[in-house]
């Protein structure tokens, strides 16, 4: 699989040459792609991806693209010997922006399944992951254990923008729950440093993602590790992420959905979960509800 991925990108480099040839002789203009083994086209691709959301995805120390997300679709490229994966660098608002307005291709920033973006973006069959999705509670309160209790207690909760997936799981509960509703208010920023609003007392709790509890508060890097006695997450649902592409890129979704059915019947992705999140989520997957 590598020395197919090294073949493409040494071809890329011959077809420049012989595209910059063709320019100086008054060749006609040339599609975009290069050639490939076997004579097939190779397509870059423009993926983004949110660099600020660690440890699903951001830039490593040496600054390059990284993260359970980035790296599942280094192994879909892979797969994929008729594409080159071009990784973007962004903020999740120009992530969402870009890709619904084909200035990317692709975005992962571990996102959630809506019905409204599905009116803006082009969801694959196969999803990328799962993440854990959690209360950050004041250490009194750590007998809080989902929402059900959180919302009988009466309890606040930090704002969530409501173009924010972890809205829409609340406003989900609340459907369902009606005689025992979390009390939502939506905000006017797309994310709100919740660590922060628990820690003042401003609100009882706050929807977090795990792995962003983690960074925030257990590493002893973060920005939080003076906290780590004094808050704690509650898991109260593990939900599957999702690329978003562009509604155009019907083929090349279809693609990435073959990749990833290969990989799904390798240890892989649980390996890579394992990593980057400390365990296996794929062990709670037949109880996943979305």
């Amino acid at each position: 699989m590598k020395f197919n991925k090294l073949l493409k990108f040494a071809v890329v480099g011959f077809a420049s040459i012989s595209i910059l040839a063709a320019c100086g002789s008054g060749g006609s203009e040339q599609s975009s792609g290069t050639a490939a083994e076997g004579g097939s086209e190779v397509r870059i691709v423009k993926v983004a991806y949110d660099q600020a959301g660690k440890p699903m995805t951001y830039i490593d120390e040496n600054g390059n693209p990284t993260g359970y997300d980035v790296e599942v679709m280094k192994l879909v490229d892979e797969l994929l010997p008729e594409y080159q994966f071009d990784y973007v660098g962004t903020t999740s608002d120009d992530l969402l922006i870009g890709v619904e307005q084909g200035k990317y291709h692709v975005g992962v920033k571990n996102a959630f399944w809506t019905e409204e973006r599905t009116q803006k973006f082009l969801y694959p069959e196969e999803f990328l992951g799962l993440s854990s999705a959690g209360l950050v509670l004041k250490k009194e309160n750590e007998n809080i254990k989902n929402l059900s209790d959180f919302a009988s207690a009466g309890m606040t909760l930090a704002p969530i923008a409501a173009n924010n997936a972890q809205y829409t799981v609340i406003a989900e509960y609340n459907e369902a729950n009606p005689d025992n509703p979390v009390k939502l208010q939506a905000g006017e920023e797309f994310t709100v440093d919740v660590v922060q609003w628990v820690n003042e007392g401003r609100v009882d709790g706050g929807v977090i993602i795990e792995g962003a509890f983690k960074g925030q508060v257990l590493e002893e890097n973060g920005p939080y590790y003076n906290l780590k006695d004094e808050v704690v997450y509650n898991e109260f649902a593990v939900i599957k992420t999702w690329p978003l592409f562009n509604k155009n890129e019907v083929e090349f979704a279809k693609a990435y959905d073959e990749a990833i059915k290969q990989l799904k019947e390798t240890d892989k992705l649980r390996e890579l979960s394992i990593e980057f999140y400390g365990k296996d989520l794929f062990e709670v997957l037949d109880q996943v509800e979305r």
